[in-house]
């Protein structure tokens, strides 16, 4: 089992820059974020509302990224912090998103993917870019 727990989010201009941070208890295999649309509640989030954006491999470091952050966002490890970090850089206002962190995730079509299960994601943190 493993859980999660987002901090770091807020507001900022477009342009701006952002880290969230990501804490974790427990082992996942891989771990990364994934945003949604402003508004979505937690339990009402479906699979073609959840969109992608970072994961690592904890097992080999492989990093993988969503098509539209990729060159702007960046996803690290501190394993002595126990904790994932998205640096988010240039950030436009098509960003404005809820971040989730989740653990469980794979690779489909070359982009990151999460599972249903909410037990693998945080809570959420929210993330507003002004134009």
């Amino acid at each position: 089992q493993v859980h999660l727990v987002e901090s770091g989010g807020g507001s900022v201009q477009t342009g701006g820059s952002l880290t969230l941070t990501c804490t974790v208890a427990g082992y996942s295999n891989c771990l990364g974020w994934f945003r949604v649309t402003p508004g979505k509640k937690r339990d009402e989030i479906q699979l073609k509302d959840r969109e992608g954006i970072a994961l690592i491999q904890t097992t080999d470091g492989r990093l993988v990224y969503g098509d539209s952050v990729k060159g702007r966002f960046t996803i690290s490890l501190d394993s002595a912090k126990n904790s994932i970090f998205l640096q988010m850089n240039s950030l436009k206002p098509e960003d404005s998103a809820t971040y989730y962190c989740g653990a469980d995730c794979t690779v489909v079509a070359g982009r990151p993917a999460f599972p249903s299960v909410r037990d693998y994601w945080g809570q959420g943190t929210q993330v507003t870019v002004n134009s």
